[in-house]
């Protein structure tokens, strides 16, 4: 396989030990001059400014993980932690010591060239996913998608929430309709819940009938982090081939637990589509970030990799 010569150019770029034009360009064996001008060309960035603004993503990373301003200053390679202060805040719009955690670290840029993390992890709640763990990223994204169509929908008056919008929708003849906005989305927060308790073997449980927005938020809160936990220990395990039997059917029927979250995951795409279909009915902007549907879009916002 030949070397991509954009990619020797570009790691000479990154390497620690070059901190200046000269020694990248030493480093690629070449002359400053055409150094910057072939990065620059394929790059759509100058080097320096392309070095700058990598290293302060690194920086960015690395104090939400706990390191001291001073530290990751000169680890960025400037002089003072002054003058790492002031590009900081240009860079960020916060001051080193007040970037929020939740935010992402990637900056605007020209190229789609940007620090990763050494584990390339998805960290939430203090649980590591792998971001090539498919299943937990179908699932995570599943509950924060739910989430983010209650808060759309908290802003609608209840006639307008309640209304049937679809006559006859009933994507599970046993689940009952999902005919209005209420309706599915008091099935997308409980849908799972039954499924806890056959797995655990615990009794059919009850489910609070109250639809109201707020209801069903606080009910997703509590419901959606058990179902993940569940899903984790599953996979933990390597039990997607093991059954359960469902007594709360009639009669009782036997399910892989793999098929189980492939049936949530499923219907739970179509209710959550089906919602924003009934949000726009309502006269909602459902183009806006925080509704994008594609798990791609809200992984790279989650994760700053939408910049």
């Amino acid at each position: 396989m030949t070397e991509d010569p954009l990619r020797r150019l570009l790691d000479a770029v990154l390497a620690d030990e070059y901190d200046s034009l000269g020694t990248m360009a030493s480093g690629a064996h070449s002359s400053p001059f055409h150094f910057a001008r072939r990065v620059s060309a394929g790059a759509g960035e100058s080097p320096v400014a392309l070095r700058r603004r990598v290293l302060l993503e690194r920086a960015a990373w690395q104090l939400q993980r706990g390191m001291t301003v001073t530290d990751a200053a000169f680890a960025a390679g400037y002089d003072s932690v002054e003058g790492f202060i002031r590009a900081f805040a240009r860079a960020y719009g916060h001051s080193p010591s007040q970037l929020p955690r939740t935010v992402g670290h990637w900056l605007p840029a020209p190229n789609g060239l940007h620090f990763h993390s050494p584990t390339v992890l998805y960290v939430e709640g203090g649980q590591e996913d792998s971001t090539g763990n498919i299943l937990a990223l179908q699932v995570q994204h599943d509950a924060a998608d739910i989430a983010a169509l209650l808060d759309a929908a908290s802003a609608l008056q209840g006639e307008e929430y309640r209304r049937v919008r679809l006559p006859g929708s009933r994507p599970r003849r046993w689940d009952g309709p999902d005919e209005s906005l209420a309706q599915v989305l008091w099935h997308l927060v409980h849908s799972t819940t039954p499924w806890r308790a056959t797995i655990a073997g615990e009794p059919a449980p009850e489910i609070d009938p109250d639809s109201d927005p707020e209801v069903l938020r606080r009910a997703h809160e509590e419901n959606s982090p058990r179902w993940l936990a569940l899903v984790r220990d599953v996979e933990r395990r390597g039990a997607w081939g093991d059954r359960v039997v469902d007594a709360l059917c009639d009669p009782p029927e036997s399910f892989l637990l793999s098929q189980i979250v492939a049936h949530e995951l499923t219907f739970s795409a179509h209710r959550r589509l089906l919602a924003r279909w009934m949000l726009a009915d309502a006269g909602v902007d459902v183009s806006v970030p925080a509704l994008d549907p594609d798990p791609i879009i809200w992984h790279r916002r989650i994760t700053g990799g939408e910049s």
